[in-house]
């Protein structure tokens, strides 16, 4: 993120997350945490590429899905503003999956989007690629940011169809590249 603020010139930005780094030993700063979302929305790179606000990308869209009561959108984000970026954020940030879960015993697909910093690529690809599995794939929506499922609904439901209910990978990346639908 702070590549892209200084290619655009943002400095303001670039010092506000400077000044709250992400470590290891110090895990993650308060200043940071309240800026995030807000940073990656604002590059295209959190929730959805296209989405850069919270609330018209996904708080008022929420409100009208008919599949869900008032009641539960209303407990949906009010848990969505106490949980933060999420409630296991600290134990994430420290654990080492390629260590901890090297072998699973069923299918397992990675779907991400290629503008995706909430989860990243290239740590992604690479874990998939140790990960031993029954069958593994890992398809890269290159029109998508965290959320392919509603970024890209076609591919995501022809993976969904040919691939993952049929047991396979023909579709993943390396395999035959699938095509915009």
């Amino acid at each position: 993120m702070l590549g892209q603020f200084r290619e655009r010139g943002d400095m303001r930005m670039v010092k506000r997350l400077e000044a709250a780094p992400v470590t290891l030993s110090g895990g993650t700063p308060a200043a940071y945490v309240a800026l995030r979302d807000r940073a990656m929305h604002e590059l295209g790179i959190g929730t959805m590429h296209t989405m850069f606000s919270l609330v018209t990308g996904l708080l008022i869209p929420s409100f009208l899905f008919r599949e869900y009561t008032l009641c539960e959108k209303v407990t949906l984000w009010r848990a969505k503003s106490r949980s933060g970026i999420s409630i296991v954020w600290d134990e994430m940030v420290v654990t080492d999956l390629r260590l901890r879960v090297t072998k699973v015993a069923l299918p397992i697909y990675f779907l991400h989007g290629s503008h995706d910093y909430t989860v990243n690529y290239a740590l992604a690809k690479a874990y998939l690629d140790q990960l031993e599995a029954p069958v593994k794939g890992f398809y890269t929506f290159e029109s998508s940011a965290h959320s392919p499922l509603f970024e890209e609904p076609a591919l995501m439901n022809r993976v969904m169809r040919e691939d993952v209910l049929a047991g396979r990978n023909q579709l993943a990346d390396g395999a035959t590249r699938f095509a915009s639908c």
